[in-house]
């Protein structure tokens, strides 16, 4: 009787979920996957798709951030018609998408390495005076955080307000001792989707990715470099981390901090009041912008891949692009190879070594395609590079968050910071370049000579990569 109710109970979910995926699939090739994963593997298929397979753009699980919209000013579409230039259609794209307007008058700081950013980034929260919001995917005991907790001691003694975020599993290490201690001396401190065996079905594969803090809405910071001793002892194993980061002074950090502002609503429900009234920012016409963008697995649409997909289709010189996890999916694909195929001198700039091998054979398993269009691909052999940038025709560049893989354009919190400066695309290109001269450039001819071996892990490594 118990067998005849737990087969019925199966194949009425397996019903439901194929019909859900049939309704609400996000892309056909990922849709027939699921499908074949479910048939194929008995219960195991359906375990895999509740964690890591639904859409959630249909699915909106944090309703919360629609709630939090409704009481937001909405965007002024009228404000579109003030962009120019050559980039204004990606301008009005990022501003109908993610709301932020691209603006004026900004201070941008190159940081270069977890040693002068951590420097940086002390030196702006030893001189906060109202409040310091933080918010962090991997927050990890250590040098680093007993520096941060004894500073945070210090500045809520002088009466700033200090907000922090964590990601519930990407700072699945830090210790309830050390989040206790915040709490015990004022931190206003909360998990974004902790984990909760509850809620495990529905958090465990959407992550908040963003690093973002900002002092007094006045300076703000933005990159890849999280709260880990790593950035400057390096890592048993693989080395030094090598990582980029941007410090932002200027209009830019408000539009950050309602970033931060909104993420907060989404873990505490309690709307937070800018420092400085966004409102009054006026867009003066300059070849030197910046805009914020920012997007999650809730959004409408995957604001950061069509970011991407913008700025290399825009390309005309060249597009460089460094980032450990360039996994994309067919548009990215077949953006880069036409870029490439129509002239465009295309480089990507990979880590040599790696923190998840698994993810290292997805990555390598488009190179054979990308080196055939004529991308020129090198290895970086000093440690793990984490760095996601990308740099086109001394004009526009972005750093951030996000990798090229379908988590981040589909499953993460992201945000990047697009410039449209031209000084700073060429500082950021030499540094390209110069890290490309200590690189090893990979050749078409040599790469397919490989061994079976290392292409059966490649390919084993693209069929999993919906799953990292």
């Amino acid at each position: 009787m118990w067998t005849t109710i737990i087969v019925g109970v199966y194949i009425v979910l397996t019903l439901v979920i194929v019909i859900s995926i049939i309704l609400h699939g996000a892309k056909p090739t990922k849709s027939l996957a699921w499908l074949l994963a479910i048939f194929a593997i008995p219960v195991g298929g359906i375990f895999l798709y509740l964690l890591f397979g639904r859409n959630r753009r249909k699915n909106k699980l944090i309703q919360l951030k629609k709630d939090l919209f409704n009481k937001l000013p909405k965007p002024n579409l009228e404000q579109v018609s003030t962009f120019n230039g050559r980039y204004r259609k990606l301008m009005t794209h990022c501003y109908k998408t993610s709301h932020f307007p691209p603006t004026s008058n900004n201070e941008l700081h190159l940081l270069k390495d977890g040693r002068t950013t951590f420097e940086a980034i002390f030196y702006a929260l030893e001189n906060a005076k109202v409040q310091i919001h933080i918010q962090y995917y991997i927050f990890e005991d250590g040098e680093l955080a007993t520096k941060l907790f004894k500073l945070f001691k210090k500045k809520i003694e002088e009466g700033v307000v200090i907000r922090l975020i964590y990601d519930g599993i990407g700072s699945f290490s830090l210790s309830k001792k050390y989040l206790n201690q915040l709490v015990e001396i004022g931190v206003e401190v909360y998990s974004f989707l902790p984990f909760k065996f509850g809620r495990y079905f529905s958090s465990l594969n959407f992550r908040n990715h963003r690093k973002i803090i900002v002092v007094d809405s006045e300076v703000a910071f933005t990159g890849g470099i999280n709260i880990s001793d790593k950035y400057l002892k390096g890592q048993i194993g693989l080395g030094k981390w090598h990582d980029m980061h941007l410090m932002l002074e200027g209009p830019s950090v408000n539009h950050l901090d309602q970033v931060f502002m909104t993420d907060w609503y989404l873990v505490s429900t309690v709307v937070l009041q800018p420092l400085q009234n966004i409102e009054t920012e006026v867009l003066t016409i300059s070849d030197e912008l910046v805009q914020i963008v920012a997007g999650g697995p809730d959004d409408d649409f995957p604001v950061l891949e069509q970011t991407y997909f913008s700025m290399i289709n825009m390309a005309k010189k060249y597009i460089y692009i460094t980032n450990p996890y360039i996994i994309p999916g067919q548009s990215l694909i077949r953006a880069l190879q036409t870029a490439a195929l129509s002239g465009v001198d295309v480089r990507l700039l990979v880590s040599e070594n790696a923190d998840n091998k698994v993810v290292s054979w997805a990555v390598h398993s488009y190179f054979e395609l990308f080196l055939k269009s004529g991308i020129k691909i090198y290895l970086f052999p000093d440690g793990f590079l984490h760095s996601k940038i990308m740099v086109s025709d001394d004009a526009i560049s972005s750093i951030g968050t996000a990798n090229l893989d379908d988590r981040s354009f589909e499953q993460n919190y992201e945000v990047n910071a697009i410039m449209y400066h031209k000084e700073f695309a060429k500082l950021l290109k030499e540094d390209f370049l110069q890290d490309c001269i200590g690189s090893n450039e990979l050749r078409y001819d040599e790469f397919i000579q490989r061994s079976w071996g290392k292409k059966l892990k490649e390919g084993f490594g693209k069929v999993l990569s919906p799953l990292f």
